[in-house]
């Protein structure tokens, strides 16, 4: 049984395993491995409630200071891990104190993706992936008054929809031709695009930005390739993240959009894990390696990494779900829906209460549902039970999801 395990990354994922371990009756050492000053704490909210005020500092941890004491956890925040030491198993930190480690963790999350054009550099340019990303948001959207969102994924129709409920002017400046294209079917992006533009956002599709204006250092607009202009004192950028690899790379790990894992969350050193949003692990849902960012995916795989720290490993084959609330539409997603042949609506988009289901060869793989909270969790059953709802009854007039997963 191992008896040093090192976690590096102190987020949902990393968390996760110390805290399992400890629930487990894990009497070795535990020490996790932060960058940022903070405490292990929640992501979501940053994007959404902490910027209207209804989430604070402290009640964005994930579990309060004294938590970790109690459970004999060493947490060590405002600390890098520099590099990792296969051959004599310890990792170096930044002022080169060495860790010795049987199990190492690899939960080193993402950054963001920066926007890579003149201008960027600007103040009031920001992003949301931490929570002093998140302080400066709050901070700097209690005084704009143009706000202009460069993405139409999660991260920025959720910072819009903030904006835009705060009563600031809000433009969503998207490259693709719909919104959340990369996540989501036609049929979610045209609702999505309706709910943002009915509550006063202006959503240009197609724009590619190219520069950044400022003035006195200041940001004051963005130019959207046509000749126009879109006036701005903040700008926000959410344009997807990069995993933090860099520390596997160097150290001799293989990795391919990520750390790469087994399926059971090893890398090639069979005492190092990797999990979270920087790894890249095959999954039964989706051909090739999957890398997901989602808070059940890090829980979960924080819980099998315990798991197999502690001589119970098995396969993880977990059902990926995830959501984004924006205004009061809340979606839901289970399954990894792209590679769909037919979709099948149930319920009225005019609503807002309603479901699409996604086949493949007549087989359900996945479902995204807008305040249908009832049809996602019969999803999840069916799915993680291996059940499947065909096509041809999905079709059938008053066809019941719920009834189906029973």
């Amino acid at each position: 049984m191992p008896q040093q395990v090192i976690i590096v990354g102190a987020g949902q994922a990393g968390f996760q395993v110390a805290a399992s371990l400890r629930a487990k009756a894990f009497d070795g050492a535990v020490t996790i491995v932060g960058e940022e000053a903070a405490p292990p704490y929640q992501r979501p909210p940053l994007s959404k409630g902490y910027i209207k005020g209804e989430a604070s500092e402290t009640s964005v941890l994930l579990r309060p200071a004294e938590f970790y004491a109690t459970h004999k956890i060493d947490l060590r925040v405002d600390t890098r891990v520099t590099a990792i030491d296969r051959a004599h198993a310890q990792v170096t930190l930044a002022d080169g104190a060495t860790l010795p480690y049987d199990s190492l963790v690899l939960a080193t999350g993402a950054r963001v993706r920066k926007l890579p054009v003149p201008g960027a550099d600007l103040a009031g340019v920001v992003y949301v992936r931490t929570l002093p990303d998140a302080v400066t948001l709050k901070r700097l959207i209690a005084a704009a008054n143009n706000v202009v969102v460069i993405g139409g994924g999660f991260i920025g129709l959720e910072c819009a929809a903030v904006a835009a409920t705060l009563g600031r002017k809000t433009t969503v400046l998207e490259a693709a031709d719909r919104l959340m294209a990369r996540v989501v079917s036609p049929v979610l992006s045209a609702y999505y695009l309706g709910l943002h533009r009915g509550h006063g956002v202006d959503v240009r599709l197609g724009v590619t930005v190219t520069d950044v204006l400022g003035t006195d250092g200041k940001v004051s607009g963005v130019p959207c390739g046509n000749g126009t202009v879109v006036p701005a004192d903040l700008v926000v950028v959410g344009i997807g993240v990069i995993p933090n690899d860099e520390l596997a790379k160097a150290a001799g790990l293989a990795c391919e959009r990520g750390i790469v894992a087994d399926t059971l969350l090893r890398t090639a050193d069979p005492n190092i894990y990797a999990i979270g949003d920087c790894a890249a692990f095959p999954h039964p849902m989706t051909p090739g390696l999957a890398r997901l960012e989602s808070v059940q995916n890090a829980v979960d795989q924080g819980k099998a990494v315990a798991d197999a720290i502690l001589g119970e490993a098995r396969p993880y084959t977990a059902v990926p779900w995830f959501w984004s609330d924006q205004y009061d539409a809340k979606l839901q997603i289970v399954g990894i829906c792209q590679d769909y042949d037919e979709p099948v609506t149930l319920g009225d988009t005019a609503e807002g209460r309603f479901s699409v289901l996604y086949f493949t060869d007549g087989g359900l793989i996945g479902i995204d549902s807008v305040n249908k909270a009832g049809d996602h969790m019969a999803g999840r059953k069916l799915l993680a039970a291996g059940k499947t709802v065909t096509l041809a009854q999905a079709r059938e007039a008053g066809f019941d999801l719920r009834a189906a997963a029973k």
